[in-house]
């Protein structure tokens, strides 16, 4: 068995040791009839994996329709009636 690797009843009975090791020793990694399954990491780890890598004014200014010339003004119609 590698170091960060725990099969599912191990896993099981030793929750509170696989929590401490992702916590300190990285992702562990749980098998389930020898096959990798889950992957259980710390919550800072988790934040690092899921936080955008740039913010949303940034994403915009690099989408390739940022030269375009977008008309992105709103009708002046009276929108149409609709029967409830």
């Amino acid at each position: 068995m590698l170091e960060n690797h725990w099969q599912l009843q191990d896993a099981k009975s030793k929750f509170s040791n696989l929590v401490d090791r992702a916590q300190h020793d990285g992702p562990q990694v749980v098998t389930k009839h020898g096959k990798d399954v889950v992957v259980v990491l710390s919550i800072d780890e988790y934040k690092k994996l899921i936080k955008p890598k740039t913010n949303l004014v940034n994403f915009f200014q690099g989408s390739p329709l940022a030269k375009e010339d977008l008309d992105v003004t709103r009708s002046k119609e009276i929108p149409r009636d609709v029967e409830l």
